[in-house]
């Protein structure tokens, strides 16, 4: 029953005796390394278990001081190897995996030699399990990311995470790290965080880590050094605290995702079971999830996220990139203010603004340095690196200032006479060579381009807001955008950090598109007599991250009608205009109060006598999505369903468990009772068939 994975990247315990100052015996080192560089963590398979078994059996034979285990530089473990999932077939090879898991860590743990995590690097998952069964922790300053992410795929820590950790730091802080971070666009924690809530023993600068490591666990085995740790509160308060997280759990998932109810269950049970018990438990949720049809569509996104959008499908060449050495940014308002900023931090050039007036110019340049010192005040920016940004960042109230930029993005008004104006302006200053992006949410770019002596070198950047912290970039190719333009821009895109996905040029590009196409349908369900709340729960069932009207408010009614608007005039089959909607931005009232509806907001409302249920307003919603999703793969807007998915969850923040939108549509069978087809193979991205 046993899985093999014939693909594993073995990483190997490597055992050596190190002789340290002040011990008469040696200490066993262990050192897990997959004989990769950085850019390819340890991860753990059946194979890598295995040699962490051997090695800790030699150790324990040469009856050493202590044990300690670390990792290769700058990575300690980034947990289990999940390419071995798609090979299990039954819930018993399932079983297996974490029992095989449990036994291999437990060995640390039940030791009567002491043994130590020397937490070098990045720990994750497993591997942070793997730190959590030694006596003690050591961890360095310099390590990249701590978590348990496993909720966010659709899992729960099952290699001992959910009973060990409560029961070192509390139940408050082990239900952040294994259920509220993961749902949190997988937040990490830092160094310094993950030694405040009590997760290692010490922590040390990275550049003599593990000498000092070395030399702290001396002093605690030989008696010089005692490790003090709070008390965890085991009181009725415990269950209190999950209860509360489980009522906050539902109100914004609403039980979608089963893997974080099971994750809350489990640190219930660590209260009170013995380690056995909890551990055993461990394994029967592991196997359940393991044969879930969420974990393929949460391991189907974690694929997309960490190598689709690092390979965006259709990108020129990046030798044709040209070099971008000063920025120009058309207009002073937030969106290009923010841009600025970005431009600023990640490309390291000069960056200028420019808007219609000098008052409208200072106010953008004063939120560029107003927060750089925000940046600093909390610490996150040294004081040399904000006084280096500010002086790259500038504003002026003449275009000429671009007269030597390599690259013009415009962040004006949402209009095409508007846009078309400020390219022909700036078409007379720059350099033959520059590239001229525009911010559009949903205009044409090529429409903007049509008028210019050079259209070839116009590009779609649509960032998403808040700029600094959404990852998606739609990089958009208009009909005359050539191949060096198009590679500036996926180049200047990873220089931003950011995930690029190709877009065709179309309206509204992709996410704004399937997102407006959603809520088209929520305001004909109301506009035809259904309850407010009612078409605002709707979708509750699928655990996106806001409500329609809770993501409108964020939005903002009047982008979302402008966006609706382009919509129907290219659509008006498929997108309605809904005059409720008009009737909502022209009020200028705030759609939430107290998280519910305005009621202000709903007394505008003029609707009919038709009202739909829940389920007929989800049936409508998500009909509607299959046959958008199909006929924008029909026209070429992207290259394949994933970037489609891609862009769902960088762009509209959809959870890992729904696998974006279109496994959700496979598995609920609406892609083929609408279009004729499933988007992928059975056995592609769910269970195998």
């Amino acid at each position: 029953m046993t899985v093999v994975n014939p693909s594993e990247v073995v990483t190997k315990a490597l055992l050596r005796s190190v002789r340290v100052p002040g011990l008469d015996k040696p200490a066993a080192l262990i050192t897990l390394d997959n004989g990769l560089d950085h850019t390819k963590p340890n991860t753990l398979g059946p194979a890598g278990l295995a040699s962490l078994d051997e090695a800790i059996t030699t150790a324990l034979a040469a009856d050493p001081a202590f044990i300690a285990v670390t990792g290769k530089p700058y990575i300690f473990c980034v947990g289990a190897d999940i390419t071995g999932i798609a090979l299990v077939t039954e819930r018993e090879q399932a079983l297996e995996i974490g029992q095989l898991g449990h036994r291999v860590f437990a060995r640390l743990r039940d030791s009567g030699v002491p043994t130590f995590a020397f937490v070098n690097g990045a720990a994750m998952g497993g591997g942070l399990e793997l730190a959590l069964h030694c006596h003690y922790r050591t961890l360095s300053s310099g390590a990249a990311a701590l978590a348990l992410p496993e909720v966010s795929l659709g899992l729960v820590p099952g290699w001992g995470g959910t009973q060990l950790l409560p029961n070192l730091i509390g139940v408050i802080g082990a239900a952040q790290v294994i259920v509220q971070n993961p749902l949190m666009q997988n937040k990490m924690l830092k160094p310094k965080q993950a030694h405040e809530l009590g997760m290692s023993d010490a922590l040390f600068e990275p550049a003599d880590f593990l000498e000092r490591s070395l030399e702290w666990a001396a002093g605690v085995v030989g008696g010089t050094i005692t490790v003090e740790r709070a008390e965890v509160d085991r009181s009725e308060m415990w269950d209190a605290v999950l209860g509360f997280a489980g009522g906050e759990l539902d109100k914004k998932l609403h039980g979608a995702s089963k893997a974080a109810t099971k994750a809350l269950e489990l640190l219930a049970l660590a209260r009170t079971a013995s380690f056995e018990d909890g551990t055993a438990a461990e394994d029967e949720a592991l196997a359940d999830l393991v044969m879930s049809q969420e974990l393929r569509a949460g391991l189907y996104a974690f694929d997309l996220v960490q190598r689709r959008a690092k390979r965006p499908a259709g990108a020129p060449s990046p030798t044709l990139a040209r070099d971008i050495t000063k920025v120009g940014v058309v207009g002073a308002g937030l969106m290009a203010s923010q841009l600025a900023l970005l431009f600023a931090r990640r490309l390291e050039v000069p960056v200028v603004l420019t808007d219609l007036d000098a008052e409208r110019v200072a106010k953008g340049v004063g939120y560029v340095h107003n927060e750089i010192d925000k940046a600093v005040a909390k610490g996150r920016m040294a004081v040399g690196t904000a006084a280096k940004l500010r002086g790259l960042v500038t504003g002026s109230v003449d275009k000429s200032a671009f007269a030597d930029a390599d690259l013009v993005i415009e962040a004006v008004f949402e209009d095409l006479g508007v846009k078309q104006k400020v390219w022909a302006e700036v078409e007379q200053i720059v350099k033959p060579d520059c590239v001229l992006a525009t911010n559009t949410s949903s205009l044409s770019v090529t429409a903007q381009a049509s008028g210019l002596e050079h259209p070839e070198r116009v590009v779609g950047l649509h960032f998403f807001n808040p700029v600094a912290i959404m990852p998606l970039l739609e990089v958009v190719r208009a009909e005359q955008t050539d191949d060096a333009t198009l590679a500036t821009a996926f180049a200047v895109g990873k220089k931003l950090r950011k995930s690029c996905v190709l877009v065709k040029d179309a309206p509204a590009f992709v996410a704004n598109r399937i997102m407006t196409r959603l809520f088209s349908e929520i305001y004909a369900a109301i506009d035809a007599g259904t309850p407010v709340d009612v078409a605002n729960r709707a979708l509750d069932p699928l655990g996106l991250p806001m409500r329609p009207f809770e993501l409108l408010q964020l939005v903002g009614p009047a982008v979302g009608a402008h966006v609706g608007t382009v919509l129907h005039e290219a659509f008006p089959d498929r997108f309605g205009l809904s005059a409720n909607l008009g009737a909502i931005v022209k009020s200028g009232l705030p759609l939430i109060v107290d998280e519910e509806v305005n009621p202000e907001v709903v007394a505008l409302l003029q609707v009919g006598d038709a009202p739909l249920s829940e389920a007929e307003v989800r049936d409508r919603a998500v009909a509607a999505l299959a046959q958008e999703i199909r006929i924008m793969l029909d026209e070429g807007v992207v290259a394949d369903p994933a970037d489609i998915d891609l862009c769902m969850i960088l762009g509209g923040g959809w959870p890992f468990y729904l696998g974006g939108i279109t496994p959700y549509l496979d598995r609920s069978g609406t892609s083929e009772k609408v279009t004729g087809k499933r988007f992928a193979a059975p056995g592609v991205v769910t269970l195998p068939a």
